[in-house]
């Protein structure tokens, strides 16, 4: 089964895709000064993606019929978890560890059954 993506999708992904794997490499060992400038960098990329990931969701036309549609909801709570993270890295609470919780990762959901819960079966 080939599945279409129209190209505001594709750049949706692609960017999101590049945002991590760009924070990706930054470990959690002493932070430097560069590090700390590539994370505020990180989130502005950040910033920039979901004013694109908004922009392209109030543009995606709405197709009845179509068994499938992006699931921008869930790509943007995505993006807030990676965006609280960083934050959390550059201003830690030592209070209380933090909450750590998988990303949706699955984007492609089923007109007929709309599922944009967070919930995931162990």
């Amino acid at each position: 089964m080939v599945l279409s993506i129209r190209p505001a999708q594709r750049g949706a992904y692609l960017l999101f895709m590049a945002t991590v794997m760009a924070v990706a490499p930054m470990t959690a060992s002493a932070e430097t000064p560069m590090q700390r400038q590539e994370l505020v960098a990180a989130m502005r990329q950040l910033d920039a993606l979901e004013r694109f990931v908004a922009q392209s969701a109030a543009n995606a036309p709405i197709t009845s019929g179509e068994r499938y549609h992006f699931d921008y909801p869930r790509l943007l709570a995505d993006l807030a978890q990676v965006r609280a993270g960083i934050q959390t890295h550059l201003t830690p609470s030592r209070a209380q560890p933090r909450d750590p919780v998988d990303l949706a990762g699955d984007y492609r959901a089923n007109a007929a059954a709309p599922d944009t819960s967070r919930e995931r079966q162990p």
